[in-house]
């Protein structure tokens, strides 16, 4: 009997499970996610702020432009990659520097951080925190000049030039706040109303894009979990708030929109638990007893370069495998 075959039928390679969702459109929702974020930073601390983020996205993207076309790439600014890390990189410094600063910041973390690996895809640590870092060993008085937002120190009451001009991070580390009789201002913190970079004062609006993408499903809940979980226990054994340490500094930018970065985090679900633990772990040892009072940067960063040996020992066992010498 002679067999036809169906000429609909298309035999072609992996993957065969194709969905809608692309890199642009993802790259494109964590930027409207951290949009409440970026409209916080501009509401309190005012229109710098705004030139901030927008002089920042312009260089990452010019500098995307630039090193691609250089390198003989073709340039793909529409995919949004280039534009979130100029966000990102806005968002963790401070609201008063000079223009010039996250200019080069930018610059720095799309050429060095992104570019010189290979571009998307290929670079092994978070741009913009590599970015952030490099500001801060360079310029270290500009990356640490703090400013209150206006009305924002009532809660001092009379000792508002003893607080002025440092984040509550240090005033707590050092025991300033307890020297002056004075009380963590939690609701401040949640509200965004306190000296700090520019997108990670407002718990709130951080939670709210944080919220946003999970229910999309554009991060997975096991890093930020395990990451805030982990700094909440150690606190408590530390014998401080663990409130506080949740909501003081860069922590909730850097659970939810740094430390989930799909490029530079595990790929395996004990990879990520590891992860957040790991990074929850290095970010209260550098605030209780490190020289700066924020450990959030370095601690991604860190576990950055522990992601391929995190993908390698907590990959899953193929149906049927057989462990060496068993």
């Amino acid at each position: 009997m002679e067999t036809m075959l169906n000429p609909e039928v298309v035999v072609s390679s992996s993957p065969h499970i194709r969905s809608d969702v692309t890199t642009e459109k993802i790259m494109w929702q964590v930027i409207l996610a951290l949009a409440p974020a970026a409209c916080a930073g501009v509401v309190f601390f005012g229109w710098h702020a705004l030139a901030v983020i927008i002089v920042s996205m312009m260089a990452a993207m010019g500098t995307e432009a630039v090193t691609r076309r250089t390198m003989g790439r073709p340039v793909t600014l529409n995919d949004g990659s280039a534009a979130l890390t100029g966000l990102l990189l806005a968002l963790v410094i401070p609201p008063g520097v000079p223009l010039w600063i996250p200019a080069v910041g930018s610059a720095f973390a799309i050429a060095i951080g992104k570019q010189v690996f290979g571009g998307l895809g290929y670079n092994p640590f978070n741009p913009a925190l590599l970015g952030r870092a490099f500001l801060l060993a360079s310029w270290p008085a500009l990356m640490t000049r703090w400013q209150w937002p206006a009305n924002s120190l009532a809660w001092a009451g009379s000792h508002v030039d003893a607080v002025a001009g440092a984040t509550i991070l240090p005033l707590v580390k050092h025991g300033r706040l307890a020297s002056l009789g004075l009380e963590i201002p939690l609701s401040q913190l949640f509200i965004g109303n306190v000296a700090g970079s520019l997108g990670e004062t407002s718990a709130l609006a951080l939670l709210l894009g944080a919220a946003f993408l999970l229910v999309r499903g554009i991060i997975d809940w096991r890093i930020p979990t395990a990451y805030l979980g982990s700094v909440a226990v150690l606190a408590l054994v530390f014998g401080e708030n663990p409130l506080f340490h949740l909501l003081a500094g860069g922590l909730l930018l850097g659970a939810f929109f740094m430390a989930t970065d799909y490029v530079t985090t595990p790929i395996t679900p004990r990879g990520r638990v590891i992860f957040g633990l790991g990074c929850g772990l290095l970010t209260m040892l550098i605030r209780k007893f490190g020289g700066y009072p924020e450990g959030v940067c370095y601690s991604i960063l860190i576990m950055n370069a522990t992601v391929p040996l995190l993908d390698r020992y907590t990959r899953p066992r193929r149906f049927g495998e057989v462990a060496k010498g068993a």
